[in-house]
């Protein structure tokens, strides 16, 4: 299903962007679907998995007589959750009907916020670190759990109720409705300052909440979910300020196990930034187009992403984590066991056209960022070139003769005094081209130059850039953007230098089967990486079996394509999107609904 213009703008400003509530520029998505585009060549920034009719409500009233049908629920959910707009909602519907609750709510039986901040401080580094570690703690241990599991339901009251996050550690046996939130809601509610942290009273600088959402919060909160999950009775989207959607979980695992045997496209989301351009703002439809830029588009970071459920035009987002708990196996196949439920591979966008440089910068060694951020894999990645101006350039690997002493020092020169550095003394400028691909395993120096469009096909940590120089550039607000010249030279492989670059770092695509009218171009990555990329071109149909691999995919050229599984499923995607066949999906046939050559690229698991 597509969504027109007028229907996504219009139901944006309908639900009006409270800035108590947020803070972005981003459009809010609507609660209903108000109208259809066919156009298949247009990238759509809602795409859904339609679930069939009834199976999506809307508003409180409905999920209030579900509750009051029970008498006994229990009421769970994400952190940024807007726990007394519920209660009072819902509480709305019982004072109408007659029916008196008794409303227990989770955030009395959190331990002290002193005690908390005592747990959690070995997580969270110096208070101007920019990273932590992940937290091996649970959620329970925030709470005073013997007074919790004390509370019972109470007998003089129609309905009972423990609302908030933790509800199901009271270990009550009764329905479980949980309340999700997107991740880009959540962090534009942090940038508004209208929620906290977990166990937190006030709302801090973005910057501190954002390291405690993901050192701490996320992981908490993912460990709690997957334990419950076979708990919920019914999920719930809580992205909207003065509206719910909410459906039974039943439903809610149909649509996991049919998308987990087919063919998956996330939410995308998209961000501004310092070094941001303007090919997004001016390819992508019903994105808002009053922005300075756009830096980032969110294809497919997964610990970021949601997935979209339709039914009778209302929506439902779920975090993508629910899918990975509930069908990993199917989604992962052969490396189920390898990653767990780590979706291991990232698609995102770089814009650079018409903005500036990214930041000279490099990534953690795979030892590192295990010891010292307590994460399984590293952030190893390639810029895959999908369109550019003449002479843009991608920084990559160093010059034959540099000297890591003297470029330590100029870097920290240029840091004390703000002084400009010639970069390209230090570090090599390669021609940016269509369809190029540069790899960057972890330790190797790089950046994206201006007058880029980078396809960024990487493992799925997302957050350890190592900046060494960022052109004297302050942020969007002003302020100077973090520099980590010791992180940087622990990791740096000054090896990768002179013709090395070239001759390890570019990859040299081979044709390896072809036809007719279509060819598959291997273009191979890095020994270190894990992943490995392949492009299909073809004028009319291309057929892949998966070998119980998962394999992520984006038209790179061509209007359209149509993807058919194994299964009989069919959809439809336009130039850049990204989308997921999963392991279990067996097979797909792409048919190229385009004038020209489609190609399209497929990362895969070796």
């Amino acid at each position: 299903m597509k969504i027109n213009q007028s229907a996504s703008n219009t139901s944006a400003h309908q639900q009006a962007d409270d800035a108590s509530l947020r803070k972005s520029s981003q459009f809010l998505m609507p609660f209903k679907l108000t109208g259809t585009d066919t156009s298949q060549d247009e990238y759509n920034i809602y795409p859904v998995c339609s679930l069939g009719k009834n199976k999506i409500f809307t508003g409180y009233d409905s999920l209030a007589q579900y509750i009051a049908d029970k008498r006994t629920v229990l009421i769970d959910g994400y952190v940024g959750v807007s726990w007394d707009k519920i209660q009072a909602e819902i509480n709305k519907y019982f004072t109408t009907k007659g029916l008196t609750a008794n409303w227990i709510n989770t955030c009395a039986y959190l331990k002290a916020e002193t005690a908390i901040e005592a747990l959690l401080c070995p997580f969270l580094g110096t208070p101007d670190a920019v990273w932590g570690t992940k937290c091996t703690l649970s959620l329970s241990d925030l709470f005073q759990l013997d007074k919790l599991t004390a509370q019972l339901p109470d007998e003089q009251y129609d309905i009972n109720i423990i609302i908030g996050t933790g509800a199901t550690l009271s270990g009550w046996n009764v329905p479980v409705i949980y309340i999700d939130l997107p991740k880009n809601e959540l962090q534009f509610r942090m940038r508004a300052g209208s929620v906290t942290n977990l166990g937190a009273c006030e709302a801090h600088e973005p910057f501190y909440m954002y390291k405690r959402f993901y050192f701490v919060d996320w992981v908490l909160l993912n460990a709690h979910k997957k334990y419950i999950i076979e708990q919920i009775a019914v999920i719930v989207d809580g992205q909207w300020p003065d509206n719910i959607n909410w459906m039974h979980k039943t439903d809610f695992a149909a649509g996991l196990n049919h998308i987990s045997n087919s063919v998956i496209r996330v939410r995308p989301w998209f961000e501004p930034g310092a070094w941001g351009g303007h090919w997004i703002r001016e390819h992508i439809k019903n994105i808002n187009k009053d922005v300075v830029n756009y830096a980032w588009s969110f294809e497919l970071i997964v610990p970021e992403n949601g997935l979209i459920f339709e039914s009778d035009g209302y929506l439902l987002e779920a975090s993508f984590d629910f899918l990975m708990f509930h069908n990993r196996n199917q989604v992962l196949g052969n490396h189920a066991e390898q990653f767990g439920d780590e979706f291991p591979i990232r698609f995102d966008f770089l814009d650079t056209f018409d903005g500036g440089n990214l930041s000279i910068q490099c990534h953690p060694k795979l030892k590192y960022i295990q010891d010292n951020f307590g994460e399984t894999i590293t952030q190893d990645e390639t810029y895959y070139i999908l369109d550019c101006k003449d002479k843009a350039r991608v920084y990559l690997g160093f010059q034959e003769n540099m000297e890591p002493k003297e470029f330590r020092a100029v870097l920290e020169e240029s840091q004390a005094g703000n002084k400009e550095v010639k970069i390209e003394n230090y570090v090599q400028a390669h021609a940016a081209r269509k369809h190029d691909l540069f790899l960057i395993p972890n330790g190797t120096v790089h950046s994206a130059g201006v007058n880029n469009l980078v396809l960024e096909i990487s493992a799925t940590p997302y957050i350890f850039t190592f900046k060494m120089y960022d052109w004297l550039r302050l942020d969007l607000d002003g302020n100077p953007r973090p520099i980590n010249i010791d992180h940087a030279f622990n990791n740096l492989d000054f090896s990768r230098k002179g013709d090395r670059v070239r001759d390890e770092l570019i990859s040299k695509p081979s044709v390896i089967q072809q036809g007719n009218d279509w060819q598959l171009v291997h273009l191979p990555t890095h020994a270190e990486h894990f992943y490995d990329i392949h492009r299909m071109e073809f004028d009319k149909d291309f057929t892949v079996e998966t070998d119980n691999r998962c394999h992520v995919m984006m038209l790179v050229e061509g209007s359209a394509i149509s993807i058919k599984t194994a299964n009989g499923t069919e959809q439809v995607f336009a130039y850049a999107e990204t989308f997921v066949v999963p392991a279990a999906a067996i097979s797909y046939t792409l048919t190229n609904l385009g004038k020209k050559r489609a190609k399209v690229i497929k990362a895969f698991l070796k």
